[in-house]
């Protein structure tokens, strides 16, 4: 089984990959802190907590799952979630349909293993625009509107793509 390297306290492992599902074991360790806030276009993700807490924000409204709780987070709905306990957190994570997700995840893992990624373990802006602009069918910053955020990222991925920054997933 693959596991990939999302952030310094995030990691998923593939259980099942079809272009109608990807299934992820994800682990939050404690300490990390939520991704930006995003949405899907087109995909639905379901998530199940299999061992410690999880703190979930979806269209502005928090809430915290424990074992045993689901969650369904619809496409195009803004969301992050972050383990905000002390012990370590497991989800079943479900991404239908599967669409590029698979590759969005190994190309951020892809940064983590060439080391381009800051000291705190995130992509720096530059390595980020190029894959928000590669996965933009994927992944979509909701941290602004956008009608800013496109122009800026697509300036920026431009500029990472110049100094060496590939979107594509390393291969095998």
């Amino acid at each position: 089984m693959d596991v990939l390297t999302l952030s310094p306290h995030q990691s998923v492992t593939i259980q099942e990959s079809t272009p109608e599902l990807l299934v992820v074991e994800a682990t939050y360790e404690p300490g990390g802190s939520a991704p930006p806030r995003h949405s899907h276009p087109d995909q639905d993700e379901h998530f199940e907590v299999l061992e410690g807490t999880i703190e979930v924000r979806v269209d502005g409204v928090g809430r915290t799952l424990g074992v045993g709780d689901t969650i369904d987070v619809p496409r195009a709905t803004v969301h992050d979630m972050r383990n905000a306990g002390d012990l370590r957190a497991r989800v079943r994570w479900e991404t239908r349909p599967a669409g590029r997700t698979e590759q969005w995840f190994r190309s951020i893992d892809g940064l983590h293993r060439k080391g381009q990624v800051r000291a705190d373990g995130s992509p720096g802006p530059l390595a980020f625009a190029v894959l928000l602009a590669e996965y933009r069918d994927t992944f979509r910053l909701r941290v602004a509107p956008d009608v800013v955020l496109r122009p800026v990222v697509g300036l920026l991925s431009l500029v990472g793509r110049a100094r060496g920054y590939d979107p594509a997933p390393p291969p095998g």
